[in-house]
């Protein structure tokens, strides 16, 4: 079964100003949907073709298999990124997971330099993802296209920092993006639902 391009959880001119609908064309409209395509063609004579994408996944790094897996983990990180986010979201969390970051990070401030900090430092291409590993919460990042599904931690949040997902609104300023994503982009009700299910 073909793996399609999901829809936006919200109209591409949602997230405006902090993220452009000229940004989602390009970043959702053809970044995404070449993951997609590209995933669909390398599967298509392959066992994994009825595989769920998180089973594609598993095998592809297991397995080395560098272009599905590529392909696969982009298509399952954007889909998650674009949950990340919603109108008029970010700034201070509310519910479990506003509990959970208190105590395991000392204050949301710290989270939010840490957060910051790990986007900022990603050389070149990649993620930053609170994850919860083992009860607790961590924030990592990850190079191209991992995903801390294949480091046994539960993905929470991320934020893509390639920079086909800033460049248009921000240029080079990346830091200026990963502050915006905070405090006016996070979703998270979203993050509550996946601690909930972690």
């Amino acid at each position: 079964m073909a793996f399609e391009l999901p829809p936006l959880p919200y109209d591409k001119t949602a997230l405006e100003p902090h993220m452009s609908a000229q940004t989602f064309e390009f970043h959702h409209g053809k970044h995404h949907n070449a993951y997609v395509t590209n995933l669909n063609n390398l599967l298509k004579d392959s066992p994994l073709v009825d595989k769920s994408l998180e089973e594609v996944i598993a095998d592809s790094w297991q397995n080395k298999n560098a272009g599905v897996f590529n392909n696969a983990a982009q298509v399952w990180n954007h889909t998650f990124f674009w949950s990340s986010m919603k109108p008029n979201g970010g700034g201070a969390p509310t519910g479990a997971i506003a509990d959970k970051i208190n105590a395991d990070f000392g204050s949301f401030d710290a989270f939010k330099e840490q957060f910051k900090q790990a986007g900022a430092t990603q050389f070149g291409s990649g993620w930053a993802w609170l994850v919860i590993e083992n009860g607790t919460l961590k924030v990592t990042k990850t190079p191209n296209a991992e995903t801390p599904l294949v480091n046994g931690q539960t993905p929470l949040l991320t934020c893509d920092v390639w920079e086909h997902a800033y460049y248009l609104d921000y240029q080079n300023r990346r830091p200026d993006f990963l502050a915006t994503f905070l405090d006016h982009l996070v979703n998270w009700d979203f993050v509550n639902e996946n601690l909930a299910k972690a």
